[in-house]
């Protein structure tokens, strides 16, 4: 692991950090958050996962969780969204590609030889950070878009590595939006049979989610009708979900939505990490 930059703030540390992924067969790039509590012990960890066109570095710049992980004592971790480098399959397309790896382990070609982003997050990136900084075994997720869907679908499939989880305007309903079956007809193939796996409203419904869950939605939403909320809140109503569902009247789909409801959500991670 190579450190690029450690700047201080809110009294705790920001990092950016890359090393060789195994997985995805290629130099990653990730910012990890340390507040100051880091400093007397492990602190929780919550995971970042940002949307279409995103590095990690846009949810490190625009979001300004910093500030209340620092307030709430808790690590974030903000990973890029895709493998990257000359060497890794591209499309002219912003939202195939790099830059939209859509948290998915590839099945076809070319994407399959670099694009393992599933896998990436829910077990190589995990390791590394926990090995390597003082964070506990208490993991929450969230995620903003595309991070929506990832951190929701990644929450549903890997119960035990996350005790909470929560949601920006996610692509709730992938395999019938045209934000998902592009996507992932691309990585996983034509038999629509496998996009599901990778779908929070079908997922919901298969496998549940044993804990409450945060979501915000903005009502303004320019995207709106491509994330499909209505398919999520159906799910879940129908499986009887916990949940806390709110439809932000005015915002619309940038970073200015998601600053103004973060601090909500740090605090919702911090509250069931630290139970």
């Amino acid at each position: 692991m190579k450190t690029i930059s450690e700047n201080k703030a809110f009294g705790g540390i920001q990092g950016v950090y890359s090393h060789m992924s195994d997985v995805c067969d290629c130099e990653m790039t990730f910012a990890v958050y340390l507040p100051p509590q880091a400093v007397a012990g492990p602190v929780p960890c919550l995971w970042y996962l940002s949307g279409l066109t995103c590095t990690h570095e846009n949810a490190m710049t625009k979001a300004g969780l910093q500030a209340h992980a620092a307030e709430f004592g808790i690590a974030i971790v903000f990973p890029d969204t895709s493998p990257r480098g000359d060497e890794v399959a591209n499309d002219e397309a912003y939202d195939l590609g790099q830059g939209a790896g859509f948290y998915v382990n590839a099945t076809q070609a070319p994407w399959s030889s670099h694009f393992q982003m599933e896998a990436y997050i829910a077990s190589e990136l995990r390791d590394l950070v926990t090995e390597k900084f003082a964070i506990s075994v208490h993991h929450g997720i969230t995620g903003h878009s595309m991070g929506g869907h990832g951190a929701l679908t990644l929450a549903m499939k890997y119960p035990g590595h996350y005790q909470s989880l929560s949601a920006f305007a996610p692509i709730a309903n992938p395999t019938q939006s045209d934000w998902g079956t592009k996507q992932l007809e691309a990585y996983l193939g034509p038999d629509a049979g496998a996009w599901d796996a990778h779908d929070a409203a079908v997922l919901l419904k298969e496998k549940g989610w044993a804990g409450d869950v945060l979501i915000d939605q903005g009502a303004d939403d320019q995207f709106y009708d491509l994330l499909k909320p209505e398919a999520l809140v159906k799910a879940l109503v129908e499986t009887k979900t916990a949940h806390s569902y709110r439809l932000q009247s005015g915002y619309d789909h940038s970073y200015y939505f998601v600053s103004t409801f973060g601090r909500d959500h740090v605090k919702w991670h911090a509250e069931r990490l630290k139970a």
